[in-house]
């Protein structure tokens, strides 16, 4: 059993920041690509920024020189600071995980998991 929960959403102003935090927790074996997506009503959901778990980053070109991406391997724990936010800003975020499980005592899986989203309303 593997988990993803998310914290730090809510709502600022615009020029105001945030930092969303996505802890992993189960029997987690190797954890690859972590990033954050986002989604409106109505449309797909968009990669805002993910890391590698070399330390390499991509950001979406909307975002990028305001959000910064970063993880702590020993924690499990992906990060998303997010500055100089706007009202374009607003949506559901998802944190996103490429990782391996155990499912038996010897034998891992690799898939993708998701959270459970955390709103983030940018308005004054």
């Amino acid at each position: 059993q593997v988990q993803l929960v998310e914290s730090g959403g809510g709502l600022v102003q615009p020029g105001g920041s945030l930092r969303l935090s996505c802890a992993a927790s189960g029997s987690i074996g190797d954890i690859y690509t972590m990033g954050w997506y986002r989604q409106i009503p109505r449309k797909q959901r968009d990669l805002v920024a993910a890391i590698t778990s070399a330390g390499n980053t991509n950001y979406a070109d909307s975002v990028k020189g305001r959000f910064t991406i970063s993880r702590d391997n020993a924690k499990n724990t992906v990060y998303l600071q997010m500055n100089i936010l706007k009202p374009e800003d607003t949506a559901i975020y998802y944190c996103n995980a490429d990782l391996t499980y155990l499912t038996s005592p010897t034998t891992y899986r690799r898939s993708d998991y998701w959270g459970q989203g955390t709103q983030v309303t940018v308005s004054s």
